[in-house]
């Protein structure tokens, strides 16, 4: 990725993720937050050289997720990234995903999007 491309990608998605909100549609809302957790942990592999043959913000939660060598707090902040709907479609945790990209980007780029 280019020095912002992964920037501007998130900053896309957290727009989308806003704008779902706001319109009342929780679930996209979500799913946009978790494809700007993607281009955070994209860019989090890229710069420590870890080469993930796959662009998919799921398959890159679930490898930070598993990955032995990533702080407790991390896993857990991209825990909440996995967690699955209720058949209502209800998150069943206390989390915003959408102000959790942030704290991933502090977490793992020390870096904060705002």
């Amino acid at each position: 990725m280019n020095a912002n491309n992964w920037l501007d990608l998130t900053e896309q998605e957290l727009d989308m993720a806003r704008t779902a909100r706001n319109n009342g549609n929780e679930g996209r809302a979500r799913v946009c937050a978790r494809r700007a957790a993607g281009h955070v942990i994209g860019e989090y592999l890229a710069r420590n050289e870890i080469e993930l043959k796959t662009g998919s913000a799921l398959e890159r939660l679930r490898y930070i997720y598993s990955s032995v060598n990533v702080d407790p707090e991390i896993k857990e902040t991209v825990g909440h990234f996995l967690v699955h709907t209720t058949p209502e479609y209800i998150l069943p945790i206390e989390a915003d995903l959408i102000l959790e990209v942030d704290l991933l980007a502090k977490q793992l780029l020390g870096e904060s999007l705002n």
